[in-house]
């Protein structure tokens, strides 16, 4: 058996197993929790739904006022594969993006990466936040997310002034 019947073949038997399951719930209730955290701390940003991804990414955007007025949004990007957080600078749009990209790319960006525009790339600029976060210790987790993204932020806005 080889091709996409072995491949659902072996996700079934992980399935069977439980630890899937209860790590991407738990996972996404985590994420879930810390949008309405961050939503309730930081009234005036613009919080979106949460996005639960197919098992590369899930995320939801937190963007203050001034960077939503730019047609730019603030995601905070967990990656399933390497089990890290990024914060990430997208566009409302495709070519908002290629626009920033070009723009940012005349510029000193410091510790971050900017991204290419290329096809299934959705940021224009990433940061990593965590990259072995401790999901047992909820409380802390969010609270040292929460300041980390808080300084992305900030240094975004000095970026795209």
């Amino acid at each position: 058996m080889s091709g996409l019947q072995a491949d659902i073949a072996i996700y079934q038997a992980q399935l069977q197993r439980g630890n899937i399951q209860n790590a991407y719930k738990g996972i996404l209730t985590f994420l879930s929790c810390f949008r309405t955290y961050l939503s309730e701390k930081h009234p005036t940003h613009r919080s979106r739904a949460l996005y639960a991804g197919y098992m590369d990414m899930s995320y939801f955007s937190h963007t203050p006022e001034d960077i939503v007025k730019r047609k730019l949004k603030i995601a905070l990007v967990y990656l399933h594969e390497s089990g890290s957080f990024e914060a990430w600078l997208c566009g409302n749009n495709r070519q908002i993006q290629i626009n920033m990209i070009t723009e940012l790319s005349k510029r000193e960006l410091g510790r971050f990466h900017l991204s290419k525009p290329l096809p299934g790339v959705d940021s224009i600029v990433e940061c990593s936040l965590e990259t072995k976060p401790n999901f047992d210790r909820p409380e802390w987790l969010m609270n040292e997310l929460e300041n980390r993204l808080m300084v992305f932020i900030q240094e975004i806005r000095d970026i795209v002034a």
